[in-house]
């Protein structure tokens, strides 16, 4: 635990706590008509928050992923949500499968997922997933399955406002030239998730 919190700028638990606190909010701030509840893991890569209802995940991210604060706020508002700390059955399951994916056992994920985002950004988002375990594609070859050749930019915008890391796996998405690109949670990161992947897949492994 103390490795993660290091990771993420924190040199102790009460203050990676607190930091998490400020950001999600606490059962007394309760205002909104709707609450989503958030609750925080640790992985090998470093702590990741998961945000949910009762039915679907709609936000999992790294802690310290670029623009993160930023991205809380745009959740409150667009869902017109009060966020709290806690568990729902969709936190309880996305733990439980990232830990299945980090130790190489799981290669797809099935907690349910709600998404927020303009219907180009949601089809980007879906074709993201279809993107095979262990493998990577370009952005412009995203483009041209989802019939916009041209819109290379557009689809890295619509990767850089994924909110589902892993789960929707914009990491998997590399520049044309095989290097792997812009990641918003760190390119290191991003070479860690494609070479673990390829490392526990039975297919061909190219970059």
């Amino acid at each position: 635990m103390s490795d993660t919190q290091l990771v993420a700028g924190y040199e102790s638990g009460n203050d990676f706590k607190d930091t998490f606190l400020r950001l999600i909010g606490s059962a007394s701030s309760v205002l909104a008509q709707n609450i989503l509840t958030a609750s925080w893991f640790d992985t090998p890569l470093g702590p990741m928050v998961a945000i949910a209802d009762d039915h679907a995940l709609y936000l999992l991210e790294f802690f310290n992923r670029c623009g993160f604060e930023r991205e809380i706020e745009n959740l409150k508002q667009k869902t017109k949500s009060t966020i709290v700390p806690g568990y729902t059955s969709p936190i309880y399951s996305i733990k439980n499968e990232l830990s299945q994916y980090f130790e190489g056992k799981l290669k797809a994920f099935k907690t349910p997922l709600f998404f927020l985002g303009s219907p180009f950004q949601k089809q980007v988002w879906q074709e993201l997933q279809n993107i095979p375990y262990g493998k990577t594609r370009s952005y412009g070859e995203i483009a041209k399955t989802i019939g916009r050749p041209t819109a290379f930019r557009a689809v890295a915008q619509a990767n850089g406002t994924n909110q589902l890391a892993l789960i929707v796996p914009c990491h998997r998405v590399i520049n044309t030239n095989g290097q792997p690109g812009g990641y918003a949670s760190g390119v290191t990161r991003k070479e860690w998730l494609i070479h673990h992947e390829r490392s526990h897949s039975s297919s061909e492994k190219s970059f």
